[in-house]
């Protein structure tokens, strides 16, 4: 049975849909005779084998085998077949290096397209995906030949949805992405003009593509309007001057304040003796060696350097989730500089990521999405119970059901880091013990075997689902 994908009906050319394991796009007669050019040029087959955008061979007649889901708005003139992305997120997961890798993509790929005689219909941010860390066009799409005097069709879009989150965190030190997740469009033009500092008015960029810009929007009640594109056509030539323009200083940003992180150096100043560290790290290879996780996801990853473990172990790819900017900052550093197949996001496990847009279908939330074979939580127990009033009973059920074998850290109220945390409040935690943990987990899942690693009594446990 084929399932119809519920992010991609906005597409009024075409739609995703996904057969026994494999992922298909159904294209409308528009859509077809839009891309058939791009896929004639072998413009997309030299991005896939650059890695830049997602592999697609146009399914010839009578070679797809399945049924086509029932629904869609439009008959269908061709299929394409897409390789599988390992894991989907969404631009308000991506820590600020990676939002700004996505876009200097989009935009190097819209310079590249339209040297060929192409350019893009929009520039949605959901249209790329990671591999890693490496960014790839899935909305292939959105190419079609290029009209001359053509304006920018994804400008508006491009700003939204990467320029002015960038801005957020690179002018103000406000991090994108709960702004982001609260309006799935983006942040609007004239939104980051009213909280941007007066000292960006002397920047000519800002003046242009945030300021006037969003002069422009209050005085023109379409920005699309066809007056207003006929006003603005541009040749080839300004409106590769324009991207390239956007490009250099998208380049040029950088976040602010985010070195100050207390964690982003955690992993070379925590309170393990070296002994400590050992244990543990030699518990946590012992459990990827024993299962064979294909995919693991790393709750609390920090730095990354129990993901570059997991790796080294025999895993092919970790995924992992971070609530602190700093920490994520310098995981997706150890991600670019040895190529590792991990990717780095931000995640706030007391506000996980819901299912919502249209019909709170169109973006799936973290539940939907965090399909792995292995899960390790370490050092996050107790900032989900004592940092964020978690009943234990919910915190345990909620990291074991992740993924059907794991590891997971407690850490007991003796340890420094707990003493420090309740430093400053009422102890109300009088269930928070290594009995209660270990007879929660147990209810859940079966402890395959359990280590103290420190002084203070913290504990690695590794299960494994009944289910």
């Amino acid at each position: 049975m084929s399932l119809a994908d519920s992010g991609s009906f906005r597409d009024p050319a075409g739609a995703v849909f996904f057969h026994e394991g494999r992922v298909f796009r159904a294209l409308s007669a528009q859509g077809y005779a839009s891309l058939r050019p791009v896929l004639d040029s072998g413009l997309l087959t030299r991005w896939s084998e650059r890695g830049v955008a997602v592999g697609t061979v146009l399914v010839e007649d009578g070679r797809f085998g399945g049924e086509i889901p029932n629904g869609l708005p439009f008959e269908v003139a061709g299929i394409l077949e897409h390789d599988l992305i390992d894991h989907v997120s969404y631009p308000y997961e991506w820590p600020f290096a990676l939002l700004k890798k996505a876009a200097l993509l989009h935009l190097d790929l819209q310079i590249e397209a339209l040297d060929e005689g192409f350019s893009f219909s929009d520039s949605s941010a959901f249209n790329v995906q990671f591999d890693g860390s490496k960014p790839i066009l899935m909305d292939v799409l959105s190419l079609r030949p290029y009209q001359e005097g053509e304006y920018w069709a994804g400008y508006r879009q491009f700003c939204e949805q990467f320029l002015n989150p960038l801005l957020l965190t690179a002018r103000t030190g406000i991090p994108h992405c709960a702004w982001y997740r609260g309006a799935l469009h983006g942040i609007g033009t004239q939104d980051i003009a009213s909280v941007l500092p007066m000292s960006s008015r002397f920047s000519i960029n800002a003046l242009l593509h945030v300021f006037l810009h969003a002069r422009l929007i209050r005085t023109a009640h379409r920005l699309d309007d066809v007056s207003v594109r006929r006003s603005r056509r541009l040749t080839r030539p300004a409106l590769r001057a324009m991207l390239s323009g956007m490009r250099s200083w998208v380049v040029s940003l950088k976040p602010k304040g985010i070195g100050d992180s207390f964690w982003a150096d955690y992993e070379t100043r925590n309170s393990y003796a070296p002994e400590e560290t050992h244990r543990k790290r030699d518990f946590v290879g012992a459990y990827v060696r024993e299962v064979e996780p294909r995919k693991v996801i790393d709750i609390g990853c920090n730095s990354g350097d129990y993901s570059e473990l997991v790796l080294a172990n025999g895993a092919q790819s970790v995924v992992g989730y971070d609530l602190d900017h700093g920490a994520l900052a310098a995981a997706v550093s150890r991600a670019e500089a040895k190529n590792l197949a991990f990717l780095p996001l931000f995640l706030d496990v007391s506000n996980p990521s819901p299912d919502q847009g249209w019909q709170q279908a169109e973006r799936k939330g973290f539940a939907a999405r965090a399909n792995a074979d292995g899960m390790v939580a370490l050092a996050l127990i107790h900032h989900m119970v004592i940092g964020s009033n978690i009943p234990l009973a919910q915190a345990v059920r909620w990291l074991s059901g992740i993924a059907p074998t794991g590891v997971i850290e407690f850490v007991p109220k003796e340890d420094p880091m707990v003493q420090g945390m309740l430093r400053n409040r009422e102890d109300i935690f009088s269930g928070y013990s290594i009995e209660a943990f270990r007879q929660t987990l147990g209810n859940h899942a079966d402890i395959v075997r359990e280590t103290v690693v420190g002084e203070s009594g913290r504990t690695l446990f590794q299960y494994r689902g009944r289910h």
